[in-house]
């Protein structure tokens, strides 16, 4: 993934896997090593009980299965960023599905949504994300969510500023920024089950949630 977002003239490439953030700071590693004009920003995809949320900035991995209220506190206490992953993708865990009451309350206080995510292939859940942050006033970012090297840069989201501290992405974000729209192929999709094996087979699949007691 560094060698690839490097090659391509990404400057800020987010690393953020399901669960863990092991991968992200070893790319990190890699990236000050071999890539030295590439800031990797360690996150993570968060499993709330209601969908997926993304942070940036972290120090320690946010435990899945929390509320998205906490989740979202949990990154606030690290000093990170966070967002709303493709929060009407029907195929994926999506805050955004049903349209629950406390969801445009709570979309409302994270520091951007995806208003374009390259894996979602089907429906207009682009085109409803795109148009709830224009209304809530959140900036709408494009991103790739890659799961193999073929699609890192396939979307992005280009910026004005330095986007490698908190502060930085954040001012960056709230100033005019670009959206490239790429999207993956069918093809490439498929790759995806088995860059999961390999994840699984490195001892970095899912974290499962706590059950709760009875």
């Amino acid at each position: 993934m560094v060698r690839a977002a490097a090659a391509r003239g990404i400057t800020h490439l987010a690393i953020t896997d399901h669960d863990r953030i092991e991968g992200a700071l070893e790319a990190q590693a890699i990236a000050a090593r071999e890539a030295p004009n590439l800031a990797v920003l360690v996150g993570q995809e968060i499993r709330t009980e209601a969908g997926d949320m993304i942070g940036v900035f972290l120090t320690e991995a946010v435990p899945p299965g929390l509320a998205p209220a906490a989740a979202v506190a949990a990154v606030r206490e690290q000093g990170g960023l966070i967002g709303v992953a493709h929060p009407f993708d029907r195929f994926r865990g999506s805050l955004g599905k049903g349209e629950p009451a406390w969801f445009e309350a709570l979309v409302g206080e994270v520091d951007w949504i995806e208003a374009w995510n390259a894996r979602l292939m089907f429906g207009d859940g682009n085109a409803r994300a795109a148009v709830l942050a224009e209304r809530l006033g959140v900036p709408g970012v494009a991103v790739s969510d890659a799961h193999t090297v073929l699609e890192v840069g396939i979307a992005a989201t280009i910026v004005q500023g330095d986007p490698s501290t908190p502060e930085g992405l954040k001012s960056a974000l709230a100033g005019p920024h670009e959206l490239l729209t790429g999207r993956s192929s069918a093809y490439v999709r498929l790759l995806g089950p088995a860059a999961k094996l390999v994840q699984r087979a490195r001892g970095r699949g899912r974290v499962q949630p706590p059950v709760a007691s009875r």
